[in-house]
């Protein structure tokens, strides 16, 4: 692995500041994923992360609304 790839593995995501972070009303799997369409007991981006090995590839920064 080069030093990118050793930087992306460090590099984490907080789901909290994507799009596609949602929270569940769940229980056993209170967060959730709409790019991935799962749901979930830790961050979405942790699981990933445990499933395939890659950083999360479907984070998109949350645009905030102007009240």
């Amino acid at each position: 692995m080069n030093l990118a790839g050793k930087a992306e593995v460090n590099k984490k995501i907080n789901c909290m500041t994507c799009k596609h972070f949602f929270v569940t009303w769940d229980r056993n799997f209170p967060r959730g994923c709409k790019a991935f369409q799962f749901k979930t007991a830790v961050l979405p981006s942790q699981e990933v992360l445990r499933a395939s090995g890659r950083q999360c590839m479907k984070y998109e920064k949350k645009e905030l609304q102007n009240p």
